[in-house]
């Protein structure tokens, strides 16, 4: 009996010795280096806001942060990086609304947006304009609608099914054109190449347009919001412009592959609130024209889950064809 006794004894400490490691990891993380994938490429808008986060957040956090950009194919090869890796909170995903947009666009994506991840903190919404090159002579966005009824007309994008991609095409469809899109590895690559005149106009996050519009390399048209943004305040909406559900949530925030202890998610969305609300951060998202969206990480998941699914109808019911 007593070889017996002490044979299940040892066998029960070593069944439940995992468990207790994998409960005391994630009370003490991080205990190293954090990677933070940005899946689009840099000078992007969520790679701008993800930079000005991440900093203090490393610094709150006591450990480094490295940021490391995986553009290409909408954000989807950054973010199949992302849902491959240890749930581990060692690899945590800076994206944007593009996120839910890749079901619409990738159904064979080896990931699933909904169900590989867990939401944890977002950054705020900012507003997607429509730019154009001043050498065009549009000024204003009935004239680009008009122009694109009577001739050809092209849009770039920072890749297919990126917010710069399902802003415009929202935008189109609102007011009744075809266009030709011209998807871009990157947000600058797309940016320069309507400022050049080669791309007809573009519609992009205003952190990442704003320094040109203010050298006057690129002319705003119209933000694609239901208020104004206070960082182009002289500039109209799409909707005052008459274009109805031509609005766009463009999004950023912070997510993490699904199977991520709840500790950890609940730390980095305490850390990245606290972060959010220091003055130095505001001052520095405000003239990029971030308003705030504070959401618990239940309620992040729950508004992805219904932008995929509001996304996926959208691409049935328009025909797109991403290309």
């Amino acid at each position: 009996m007593t070889t017996r006794r002490r044979f299940l004894q040892m066998t029960g400490a070593v069944l439940a010795t995992p468990v207790l490691p994998r409960s005391a990891s994630a009370q003490q993380w991080p205990t190293k280096p954090i990677r933070a994938i940005i899946p689009f490429s840099a000078g992007s808008t969520i790679d701008i806001l993800g930079r000005i986060v991440v900093d203090p957040l490393s610094a709150a956090l006591g450990q480094p942060i490295i940021v490391d950009n995986r553009g290409g194919a909408g954000g989807s090869i950054g973010t199949a990086v992302v849902a491959k890796a240890e749930p581990d909170g060692y690899t945590i995903l800076i994206h944007a609304s593009a996120h839910s947009v890749a079901p619409a666009a990738y159904p064979n994506a080896p990931y699933q947006a909904g169900r590989d991840f867990s939401a944890v903190a977002n950054f705020g919404v900012v507003p997607n304009v429509i730019v154009i090159s001043p050498a065009k002579g549009i000024k204003t966005l009935k004239q680009l609608v008009d122009a694109a009824k009577k001739g050809s007309m092209s849009f770039a994008s920072a890749g297919v099914a990126s917010a710069s991609h399902w802003g415009a095409e929202r935008f189109r469809l609102s007011a009744g054109f075809n266009a030709v899109h011209v998807p871009f590895k990157g947000g600058i690559e797309a940016l320069t190449d309507v400022m050049t005149g080669r791309v007809d106009f573009m519609s992009v996050g205003v952190s990442s347009a704003i320094p040109f519009i203010r050298e006057g390399k690129l002319l705003a048209l119209g933000v694609a919001t239901r208020k104004r943004s206070s960082a182009l305040p002289d500039v109209p909406t799409t909707i005052e412009a008459g274009y109805a559900d031509s609005d766009y949530t463009y999004w950023n925030g912070m997510l993490v592959p699904a199977k991520t202890a709840r500790a950890i998610v609940d730390r980095l969305h305490a850390e990245t609130q606290k972060v959010l609300r220091v003055p130095a951060v505001i001052e520095k998202l405000k003239p990029l024209g971030v308003e705030p969206m504070p959401l618990t990480p239940t309620e992040f998941d729950a508004m992805i889950a219904k932008e995929i699914e509001t996304n996926i109808a959208l691409a049935k019911a328009a025909g797109l064809k991403f290309n």
